[in-house]
């Protein structure tokens, strides 16, 4: 007989580069990401912010700035993350920068 293996796939996980970013010394990440939604939509996702900073004003501003919609979610690993409807990677990078919440180098972009 003969065994035959066979890989079941499984779930991307966008996040599972920030769970390995443990290391000693490193720096703090801005991590901006997007996931795909049905069809067109999608959905950005910005984790790493200092938690001294009111999530909830920065979300207030971004929805104004950019026409969307958002929410702040609490997740037990990675504590308060940012959504957002739509692509807006480029746009809170930007608002990040100019806000001078973090700088350039502090920025990372995932996705597509």
């Amino acid at each position: 007989m003969v065994d035959i293996d066979v890989g079941i796939p499984t779930a991307f996980d966008p996040f599972a580069e920030a769970k390995d970013s443990g290391a000693a010394g490193a720096k703090e990440y801005v991590h901006i990401r997007i996931q795909q939604r049905n069809g067109k939509k999608s959905l950005t996702t910005v984790q790493g912010l200092k938690k001294e900073f009111s999530y909830e004003k920065i979300l207030k501003d971004v929805k104004k700035e950019f026409c969307c919609n958002g929410n702040v979610v609490h997740d037990k690993e990675l504590g308060k993350v940012i959504q957002l409807q739509g692509d807006q990677r480029k746009n809170v990078s930007q608002f990040l920068i100019n806000a001078g919440l973090v700088k350039k180098d502090q920025i990372k972009i995932h996705g597509f």
